[in-house]
């Protein structure tokens, strides 16, 4: 395995493990899930806050658990690592045997280790082979995808999972030059970038390349399409009480955990009936007002936060569900009532 390389700063720890208390910190045995354990700052955090938990920690990238398997050593007996991707929770906690979890954080993007090792081909201010997988053992790699795809489907891909507003004359120049020579270096694919957006726009926003080494990274381990399955997954397996924690990097994750949470935490019951219909209520809720930024101070210590959104959310318990629903049926009855004809209420104005 060698030496660790890169530096492992965990994300908005604090603020992370703060959320996940009332669920792990519950009397009895708990179990907590890393969906993306990486080197396993947080998952050292968890087990040391919580001796009673177990923990369960998925990485696609068989250097990183190696590294976190040494990192965990000494809590190896309520520790299970597991060589998957987040989309296969299912799977992994069927057979382990465990039918429900009580939290689960996903600190979803690329790693320290992934972004710090040269060889690996994630940074696009280093040279090295173009590879991207996080799981080195399968799948293509971005070599492959820069020059075999096509002009449309190469445009496409930036545009959609780079949010690159110079997408067609990028992948016309990755035409161009792979027409010439195979594209195999991080370098080459970065100054090619470079050259095909106008001079105007290279000014602003950072290094020219980000958004298309970042769409390249998406495409090349699927990191969208298991994300869309992996949130409703893991929010069905959470018990009663039980809350996940979503740290996202780009807009493209935090908007498909926005919308995972949204469908959870709202009424499916038709707005025009005067109760809610049994089963139709939300039966999660929100943690946090919108997504959570990091301080100053997080960004100080640790710059890679300064992208990061938080989003939170706890499930809920039925019987108290349906007591709220009965409340608020109440509300809506006494409401009804100040709207009849003949009870001498002014209807203009939302206090009455």
């Amino acid at each position: 395995m060698g030496e660790l390389r890169g530096t492992h700063v965990p994300v908005l720890l604090g603020r992370c493990l703060e959320l996940l208390a009332p669920a792990l910190g519950r009397p009895g045995r708990t179990v907590h899930v890393d969906a993306t354990l990486g080197l396993a700052g947080h998952a050292e955090a968890v087990l040391t806050a919580h001796p009673d938990t177990v923990l369960i920690g998925l990485d696609r990238d068989t250097e990183a658990l190696a590294h976190a398997r040494v990192r965990l050593a000494r809590f190896a007996d309520r520790t299970h690592l597991e060589h998957a991707v987040y989309d296969e929770l299912p799977e992994v906690l069927d057979r382990l045997g465990y039918p429900a979890i009580d939290g689960v954080l996903f600190d979803l993007g690329v790693s320290s280790l992934q972004l710090d090792a040269p060889d690996r081909g994630f940074a696009y201010a280093q040279d090295a082979p173009l590879d991207m997988r996080m799981d080195q053992t399968r799948g293509v790699t971005a070599e492959e995808v820069v020059n075999t795809y096509g002009h449309p489907e190469l445009a496409r891909l930036l545009r959609v999972y780079g949010e690159e507003k110079f997408a067609g004359k990028i992948a016309s120049a990755i035409i161009r030059e792979r027409e010439r020579a195979r594209i195999t270096s991080s370098a080459r694919l970065a100054e090619l970038v470079r050259d095909a957006i106008p001079a105007p726009a290279r000014r602003t926003g950072g290094h020219p390349a980000k958004r298309t080494f970042q769409a390249l990274r998406i495409e090349v381990n699927r990191e969208l399409a298991a994300l869309e399955t992996a949130l409703p997954a893991a929010l069905d397996k959470l018990n009663v009480g039980g809350r996940m924690v979503v740290l996202s990097y780009h807009s493209l994750e935090d908007r498909l955990t926005k919308q995972a949470l949204a469908d959870r935490v709202r009424s499916k019951g038709p707005v025009d009936l005067p109760v809610e219909l049994p089963g139709s209520g939300p039966t999660f809720r929100l943690l946090s007002r919108g997504a959570e930024l990091p301080g100053e101070e997080e960004v100080a210590a640790n710059p890679r936060a300064a992208s990061v959104r938080l989003r939170a959310a706890e499930r809920l318990d039925p019987e108290a569900n349906r007591q709220g629903r009965t409340d608020r049926e109440r509300y809506r009855r006494r409401v009804k009532a100040m709207h009849q004809p003949g009870n001498g209420t002014d209807e203009e104005g939302e206090g009455t």
